[in-house]
């Protein structure tokens, strides 16, 4: 018989009273409609919880973490619950123990090291926070808003080594980080790795942070630690490797917080920040034919002399997607700034639940939002258009500095000799409402979903990482699993041959059938999936991230279930064989 958790010390009744006296009643919410849009990711999620806690200081976490261990609970830390593929997210049954998510948007604190060279960030700093916290140094952070989830927090790039749009920065990657775990012999332990001097007992590292009593500058040197990826400038002009240049799993970027995907409780991150470009131009170039790009991306990355800021390719299916689909969200932006997003799409699930809980359905907002779109006027540049009506493939190339000069030169031989493909140089509207049309595409995908829904059964919904060597990089379907796509999307960071491909299935199609022949298919071209957006609920952890995840969380505490794996009190199976669950991608 499958053994049980141990017993609890501390009963849900009173831990819910505990976690009340630690955060304060209107920070522990209960019940289906005030936990909705906790439990509720981008696109999956929806599971029960007993409660989500959300703690006001690192000192409070703390607290409310030891008062979950005691009473033997499950553990999801959440950050701004932007991800595509359910991570942070409760699944629906199939918990050993009770659950309880803590998001932590409201543990806010940044503060700079190093004069500004590095910065100090809490769970809860976003990207935007992060970037305005910076402008005024010429500085920027590892990503920003258009190469991450807009409204996406720093930490949750770090723990699934997200990559984004910028080129020379390779995935989301630190050394350095302050974080809880529960040991091999169940012990709640704080583990200091952030290179400050603190304090000695968690009691007062926290402290000392909550109350910014620490060096910020001139820390100790610590050799052969990084705060950022370094080294992927040179990697990814390696142009003839058969390996991606990036993906989750890659051994080289596992590190404690780094890819650690929810499986231990990050306080605090260390991070490089970058000096920011102050030339830019950003090229648009389109295409009918993929080896057009393939010759591009090779040439530019084995011969330039500096690499392009961002390279982002969009396929004329996902501009007409986020053109039509995505238009409310990039005019809000344009309008508001994206600061304002996270509220936005909070006001919008509360206003899912209500239409939900009278029998309106669960997508009212997108149905009502995109009536709304289709009386706007038309918000894309006329030469964006026009490129879009003439070519399938386009890029987005910002390039910066000496950069510019020698990129308008190479495109113009480069096009001249190239009968099929055009560009032009953007103006600054041009450029600004090329990258958000990118970036929009995302959430156009949900909202397609939404409006179809009598047409469209899910959306299949993949990142993958290309060879760097491929040159046939553009996925042409066969035609009997192209005839079960009603609407597909491809974009992707296409020197770092990072590319998504998501497919809104038509309605009666096995989604889970498709996606694996897409898969079986992406295996036979060396692809690693999922490139940037971790494992989530939707793939199976290889058994080398799997191993990594055991490593950090050997009772299986910590959002168990991620990557397909055992969601029971230390790894131990559904079956009573003790052998791993079943399989599933």
């Amino acid at each position: 018989m499958t053994a049980m958790p141990p017993a609890a010390a501390l009963a849900p009744s009173d831990l819910l009273a505990r976690l009340k006296e630690i955060v304060g009643g209107g920070h522990v919410l209960t019940g289906d409609a005030s936990t909705r849009r906790y439990r509720s990711g981008f696109r999956y999620g929806g599971g029960d919880v007993l409660a989500v806690v959300r703690p006001g200081s690192l000192t409070q976490l703390w607290h409310t973490l030891k008062a979950c261990h005691a009473a033997g609970t499950v553990i999801l830390c959440q950050a701004a619950n932007t991800g595509l593929t359910g991570g942070s997210t409760p699944m629906e049954g199939g918990y050993d123990r009770p659950v309880v998510l803590i998001n932590m948007l409201r543990l806010k604190q940044l503060d700079l090291l190093q004069r500004g060279e590095q910065v100090l960030a809490q769970p809860g700093v976003t990207l935007e926070q992060l970037e305005r916290r910076l402008k005024p140094l010429g500085r920027e952070p590892h990503s920003v808003i258009g190469s991450s989830c807009i409204g996406a927090s720093v930490t949750g790039g770090i723990c699934n080594n997200s990559g984004g749009s910028l080129i020379r920065r390779g995935p989301a990657f630190t050394q350095f980080s302050l974080f809880a775990c529960i040991d091999e012999d169940g012990q709640l332990r704080l583990v200091n790795h952030l290179g400050i001097a603190l304090g000695d007992n968690p009691e007062q590292i926290l402290a000392n942070l909550d109350s910014g009593r620490f060096a910020r500058d001139d820390l100790p040197a610590e050799p052969g630690r990084m705060a950022s990826d370094r080294e992927y400038s040179q990697h990814v002009r390696d142009i003839d490797s058969s390996e991606p240049a990036r993906y989750n799993a890659d051994p080289r970027r596992l590190y404690e917080a780094s890819g650690s995907a929810g499986k231990i409780a990050v306080f605090a991150l260390r991070l490089d920040t970058f000096a920011a470009d102050t030339d830019t131009r950003v090229f648009y170039i389109g295409t009918n034919q993929p080896r057009d790009l393939a010759d591009l991306r090779r040439h530019m990355l084995a011969r330039f002399a500096s690499l392009p800021v961002a390279a982002e390719y969009m396929h004329r299916s996902a501009y007409d997607l986020s053109r039509t689909y995505g238009k409310d969200l990039f005019v809000y932006i344009r309008k508001l700034g994206t600061a304002r997003v996270p509220l936005a799409f909070a006001l919008k699930s509360r206003f899912d639940a209500f239409a939900e809980r009278c029998g309106l359905g669960r997508n009212l907002a997108d149905r009502l939002l995109q009536r709304l779109a289709n009386g706007m006027p038309e918000h894309l540049p006329a030469r964006m258009n026009a490129f879009r009506d003439r070519y399938a493939h386009h890029l987005l190339l910002k390039v910066s500095d000496a950069g510019i000069e020698e990129t308008r030169a190479y495109l113009q031989t480069f096009i001249a000799e190239r009968p099929e493909a055009g560009f032009f140089e953007c103006n600054e509207e041009e450029a600004g409402a090329a990258f958000l049309n990118r970036f929009a595409v995302g959430n156009a995908t949900n909202r397609y979903r939404a409006v179809h829904a009598d047409t469209v059964e899910d959306v299949v919904a993949l990142d993958i990482a290309l060879p760097r060597n491929a040159l046939d990089w553009f996925e042409i379907l066969p035609p009997e699993l192209a005839a079960q796509v009603e609407q597909p999307m491809y974009c992707g960071h296409f020197f770092c041959h990072v590319m998504h491909q998501e497919y809104l299935v038509k309605k009666g199609v096995d989604c889970a059938q498709f996606k694996e022949r897409v898969l079986a298919l992406l295996d036979a071209r060396g692809a690693k999936y999922p490139a940037e957006h971790n494992v989530g609920h939707i793939y199976r952890a290889g058994p080398v991230l799997e191993g990594f995840y055991r490593s950090l969380d050997p009772t299986n505490t910590f959002n168990p279930g991620i990557g397909q794996t055992s969601t029971r009190h230390r790894w131990r199976a559904v079956c009573c064989d003790e052998h791993r669950e079943p399989p599933g991608r």
